[in-house]
């Protein structure tokens, strides 16, 4: 009984639970500039990102979600500041719970999804999943700098000259005979 509608772009708003019930599969594409807190972190937010969902229940009778989110995403290099295109992908295993206690009580292979009645903004969760899918520092893996201004912090001896010791006379006092 299950239907994968064909869907350029993604609803935002679905109610997972009947989803689920029906054995409804999404798939589409979701523009990165829709996902507020994704596109903050980007070079280029210009894109867009494929999402896959199938809302099942499972054997033991849980409402869940799994999929995937995937897309070429554009970061900035820590190194040049330049943009730096990623591939990017997230697995989605989500078990729907209605509040903070029915969550804890899930199986550990699911992650939580929180849910009320009626309408959920799926956008949200595939936002939270490419957060946490981004690498928190990115590079080009070619070198994008001249390796001369790569600093190591080393001093060479010959540069350093020796500093006065303030407690030089302290130092002196304590070891002197007391007469």
């Amino acid at each position: 009984m299950s239907s994968t509608p064909s869907i350029s772009s993604l609803p935002r708003d679905i109610d997972p639970r009947k989803f689920a019930q029906q054995g409804l599969s999404l798939e589409g594409k979701i523009a990165v500039s829709d996902l507020p807190r994704v596109a903050e972190v980007l070079a280029e937010p210009g894109t867009e990102v494929g999402v896959a969902l199938t809302f099942d229940i499972d054997e033991q009778g849980l409402k869940v979600v799994s999929g995937s989110v995937n897309g070429t995403l554009s970061v900035v290099c820590q190194r040049c500041l330049e943009p730096l295109p990623i591939e990017v992908e997230a697995e989605l295993k989500l078990a729907l719970a209605w509040d903070e206690d029915e969550a804890k009580n899930l199986p550990r292979r699911f992650d939580p999804w929180i849910v009320g009645d009626g309408a959920t903004d799926i956008y949200a969760i595939v936002e939270e999943e490419l957060l946490l899918a981004l690498p928190m520092v990115a590079y080009h893996e070619e070198p994008c700098i001249d390796a001369s201004l790569y600093q190591s912090g080393e001093v060479e001896e010959a540069d350093v000259e020796p500093k006065a010791n303030p407690f030089q006379m302290l130092e002196q006092l304590k070891s002197s005979p007391k007469s």
